[in-house]
């Protein structure tokens, strides 16, 4: 079940690997994509800029657990990599500990504060409860997050990509069946969509789990590996905290956004919501490029085969920017019809329009966000965590500066206009510290220096 990616084609093993997560994230969207419909048709549009109000906080908070989970499976991936089993259970067990410590502290202070932070963020009144009432069950279901994250990123750093797809589907499929229940047999509106994904989350974790106790011996901990070790968490938090923080640090942008597109009222809120719906289903393949290429980096580094890191970004790159021109097909000729899907009734009309624009500004851009993905998870995967950070701080300081200022000049254009604004600034740092990386392990490889994988310390600690 496992997959080595450090030999062979990286093409092949690029879109061998990518594609079922490509197929797990797209059953993923398409569930968000489903919960989000079944929410603006059935229970109207205040229902449907309620649920979209609570989005950047959402990637806030949610981003944060899968940024850690992504991060802690990197020191897997190159303990993998350089065939070093014991050691590789450590980091798994000491994984478990941490996830579990940060599961509980979140979910509390966010389940405690939830109401607080949509208030400051100017959620429309006549929203606000419809707000509260889904964010609430989300946060209150973050243990379920950690659950299935931390196990699929795993069982992706071993190199199965498929078994996380299939309990995905699964839950996709839970996920559809709980909503139509929860909302139209037991009418218990925005909430009971919020409980249906965190059923099928906690579903989807278990079933990893499961997989793992009968299918995985190699990840199977003896009581000496799942001792508590300092040196251990260390590590992963030095991988983990500055994954999760590129994720939070870019959704402080957005909820800045957010905030001031709140500003414009309830009909604008649901057209980005519509809009970003559409445009997160497109933009799957580079999620799945990007994960892809957190595994890669890390399998070859581990494996000290820098010379295959070129290889891989070059070639992953080109498919996201090919991909790039279809989806722009879609958006343009298809995005009326496929943002209507999410509303109905008064305002329905000047909402298809305004989210029409949003997503063909947005999709322009693809290309930018092509590289974003692909050489930010790279880096995260070669060790160089802080530069991944240093990249959401530049997209932070892009969809701020939309929110304070495009959005108050332009209005609804102002805020299509952020996320692209943030890709720019981010491939401009972003491109060139992925060469700036690759130099060190180079040079070090030169020099005879032990490298991650080997025993020795984490490889941007001295970038």
């Amino acid at each position: 079940m496992v997959k080595d990616l450090t030999s062979g084609s990286p093409v092949k093993l690029i879109i061998g690997f990518a594609v079922p997560l490509l197929a797990g994230m797209l059953f993923q969207q398409f569930y968000n994509f489903v919960d989000t419909m079944i929410v603006g048709r059935f229970l109207g549009v205040n229902a449907l800029a309620g649920v979209g109000a609570t989005g950047s906080l959402n990637f806030l908070v949610l981003g944060f657990c899968m940024g850690i989970c992504a991060g802690f499976a990197i020191p897997v991936a190159q303990r993998f990599g350089a065939k070093e089993e014991s050691r590789m259970r450590e980091f798994v067990a000491n994984g478990i500990w941490l996830s579990a410590a940060m599961a509980l502290v979140i979910t509390v202070l966010t389940v405690t504060y939830c109401r607080d932070i949509l208030t400051l963020m100017n959620t429309p009144q006549d929203c606000i409860e419809e707000s509260y009432k889904y964010i609430v069950v989300i946060f209150a279901g973050i243990p379920c997050t950690f659950l299935y994250n931390l196990l699929s990123g795993f069982l992706r750093s071993l190199g199965d990509s498929k078994t996380p797809l299939f309990f995905l589907v699964l839950s996709s499929l839970l996920n559809v069946a709980l909503d139509l229940f929860l909302i139209l047999v037991i009418p218990m509106g925005v909430t009971g969509a919020a409980l249906a994904t965190v059923i099928s989350q906690g579903v989807s974790g278990m079933l990893c789990l499961f997989w793992i106790w009968k299918k995985f011996p190699i990840l199977h901990i003896n009581r000496q590996e799942a001792r508590v070790q300092g040196a251990r968490m260390a590590e992963l938090c030095r991988y983990g905290v500055p994954m999760g923080l590129q994720y939070s640090i870019t959704a402080i942008g957005s909820v800045i956004l957010q905030t001031a597109v709140n500003s414009l009222g309830a009909l604008a809120v649901a057209a980005v919501t519509a809009a970003a719906k559409v445009s997160m289903f497109l933009q799957c393949p580079f999620d799945a490029l990007g994960s892809t290429m957190a595994t890669y980096g890390a399998q070859n580094v581990g494996a000290a085969k820098y010379d295959r890191l070129n290889k891989g970004v070059f070639a992953a790159s080109a498919m996201g920017i090919v991909y790039s021109l279809g989806a722009l097909a879609v958006a343009y000729f298809f995005g009326k019809p496929l943002t209507g899907l999410f509303a109905s009734g008064e305002g329905t009309a000047q909402m298809i329009e305004m989210a029409h624009m949003y997503l063909v500004v947005n999709v322009l851009f693809f290309p930018l966000l092509t590289l974003v993905n692909v050489v930010r998870f790279l880096i995260q995967g070669m060790g160089f965590s802080g530069f991944a950070v240093l990249a959401g701080v530049f997209e932070m300081i892009a969809r701020s500066l939309a929110g304070m200022f495009l959005v108050p000049s332009l209005g609804f254009l102002g805020g299509a206009l952020g996320s692209p604004l943030a890709w720019v600034l981010a491939d401009a740092f972003l491109v060139p510290a992925y060469f700036r990386c690759r130099r060190v392990l180079m040079g070090r490889s030169h020099h005879g220096h032990v490298l991650v994988g080997h025993g020795a310390h984490d490889p941007a600690k001295n970038a």
